[in-house]
């Protein structure tokens, strides 16, 4: 394969499962310079790991930890928060929220000076197709996504001019860890399947390598989109 990432420097927050862990194996295959943040060290991956909560860190302590250049960013964590509207909390909203949006600021934030010097750069945050897709019971996470997706286009606005890239990844319910109560038989597995015009279940990996596209440098012309990786779900109408 490859070595699209050889002497970059990636910064994955949340790589020790799903969509983060995927993302983590493909760019070590293609020779980046890993660094991986969670509160637990990811199974399997050969690259130094800081231990972090995303709802709890110390920024400057993050900063000691980082290359003097950062040249790519994704921020994995997520959460899903799917309950009837009524029975929402402020709690709900807050903690979607913090997980989602505030984290995905903060640690932006945290790594500006690195991704700056590295004089081209790429961040990816994760949304979900349920912003633009309107679905019951997401009203929480939804609204938090939306957050995301505001993010990631004011951002690409600002950072323009220190050549650091901004997108978003929107996928629809994907197999991985955080989903397995949604998959949790073969009925709901087939039932989900069956809602997206593709006829199957977003994986990981779909979205690991559409996150790898928009931290390489084959994608130095796109900055402020959120791609729709979604089965067709999102566009097309299953008859």
């Amino acid at each position: 394969m490859e070595e699209k990432f050889k002497e970059k420097n990636i910064l994955i927050v949340g790589a020790s499962s799903g969509i983060g862990h995927n993302l983590a194996k493909h760019l070590l295959s293609e020779g980046a310079n890993l660094i991986t943040a969670s509160r637990k060290k990811p199974e399997d991956i050969d690259a130094p790991h800081i231990e972090l909560d995303v709802l709890d860190f110390d920024a400057k302590e993050l900063q000691n930890q980082l290359p003097d250049a950062l040249h790519g960013l994704a921020y994995c964590p997520g959460s899903i928060n799917l309950k009837p509207f009524t029975r929402l909390d402020e709690n709900d909203f807050l903690n979607d929220f913090k997980i989602n949006a505030l984290g995905a600021a903060k640690i932006a934030q945290a790594c500006m000076i690195p991704l700056k010097k590295a004089k081209g750069a790429g961040i990816i945050f994760f949304s979900t197709v349920a912003v633009q897709t309107g679905m019951g019971f997401h009203a929480s996470i939804a609204s938090a996504k939306g957050a995301v997706e505001g993010l990631t286009r004011s951002l690409a606005a600002e950072l323009v001019n220190s050549k650091i890239r901004v997108n978003a990844i929107a996928p629809s319910l994907t197999d991985t860890p955080l989903a397995a109560n949604l998959l949790s038989s073969d009925e709901k597995r087939e039932a989900s399947a069956k809602r997206h015009p593709l006829g199957t279940v977003g994986q990981p990996q779909d979205m690991a390598k559409a996150a790898s596209y928009l931290l390489s440098e084959d994608s130095s012309w796109i900055t402020g989109q959120v791609l729709k990786i979604d089965g067709g779900l999102s566009s097309l109408r299953n008859l």
